[in-house]
């Protein structure tokens, strides 16, 4: 290969389940010119299986011990041979004219930086749940957000190398570092999310990303500070850490699972019926939490009085 236009940035940890959807996803891209380079994080299971199946010169592997998301993407990028980076995730599905989409946009506009995409999402057995539209389209609009909201799904964005290489992912904002990078690059460049749905976004017990609500104070008053400030410290990186290590059993994560679906089925698509069915599966795993049961109340409230209540309950992936 000699003419790589895009490099397609896909980190991995134990996604034998899903990463050939992903994989086939981006090989069927109308976009051509690209290379679709894996970056295996210390998997223990199947998934370098999986990925050695294809065989396809346009995909790369890299191994490295299990270093985190924000290392996975740092080496990435150190290998990466084309200008633009189109990050993707393992468990997730690209729809065809993606690449080509955004490829265009951002060489018709070299102002612009990074470029994301509305979404649409699924459960872990790729059951469609809803669609995302993102909260700023325009440059003017993301720039304008509270630093609290993130302004593009992950997994959605195109960028600049160079940019995005100058600033990096900072390792020590475990489960945020894309969020932080955001804040980050806020004036160093144009930013925009194409309203064009590119991709599926799949919600999955067993990735890294837990539902926020989740988590104890400590944990959103340290990512409150580092986004407020775009920066965060060793020592508080370190604690976010220990924070996740805690939560990081099964149990945990698929009660919070469920409690993410239910709350969009309340508030993303409505269907109190089926929001319900997922609260009890949570309630059935963690009973003490009074939070699961306000829930399973509230998704007996007209649809009115739950819309009012949104601020209060939801979060995003």
């Amino acid at each position: 290969m000699t003419d790589v236009k895009i490099t397609v940035l896909m980190p991995v940890y134990n996604a034998a389940g899903y990463i050939a959807e992903a994989i086939e996803s981006v090989l069927l891209q109308t976009f051509r010119d690209f290379e679709l380079l894996i970056v295996n994080d210390g998997s223990t299971d199947g998934t370098a299986k999986v990925i050695s199946s294809f065989k396809d010169e346009r995909i790369v592997l890299i191994e490295q011990e299990n270093l985190g998301v924000a290392a996975a993407l740092n080496n990435g990028l150190r290998h990466a041979r084309a200008d633009y980076i189109a990050r993707f995730d393992a468990d997730d599905i690209c729809y065809p004219e993606r690449l080509e989409k955004q490829y265009h946009f951002i060489r018709s506009n070299p102002d612009y930086v990074v470029v994301g995409s509305a979404a649409d999402y699924m459960d872990a057995s790729g059951n469609y749940i809803f669609t995302h539209h993102p909260h700023a389209i325009t440059n003017e609009q993301v720039q304008n957000l509270s630093y609290s909201t993130c302004p593009f799904i992950h997994a959605s964005v195109i960028y600049k190398k160079d940019v995005i290489c100058a600033t990096g992912y900072n390792t020590d904002a475990h489960s945020f570092e894309d969020h932080l990078l955001w804040q980050q690059l806020k004036g160093k460049g144009k930013m925009y999310n194409l309203p064009d749905k590119l991709l599926s976004v799949r919600l999955n017990p067993s990735s890294l990303t837990m539902d926020e609500r989740k988590r104890p104070k400590e944990f959103h008053e340290i990512k409150n500070k580092a986004l407020r400030t775009g920066n965060i410290s060793k020592a508080d990186g370190d604690r976010l850490l220990n924070i996740i290590h805690e939560q990081n059993n099964s149990k945990s994560k698929e009660g919070a699972y469920y409690i993410l679906l239910a709350k969009k089925f309340l508030w993303n698509n409505y269907d109190p019926s089926k929001a319900r069915q997922h609260v009890k599966k949570a309630i059935k795993l963690n009973s003490f939490d009074i939070k699961d049961y306000m829930l399973l109340l509230i998704s007996y409230l007209p649809k009115s009085m739950i819309n009012n209540m949104y601020s209060i309950f939801v979060s995003s992936k």
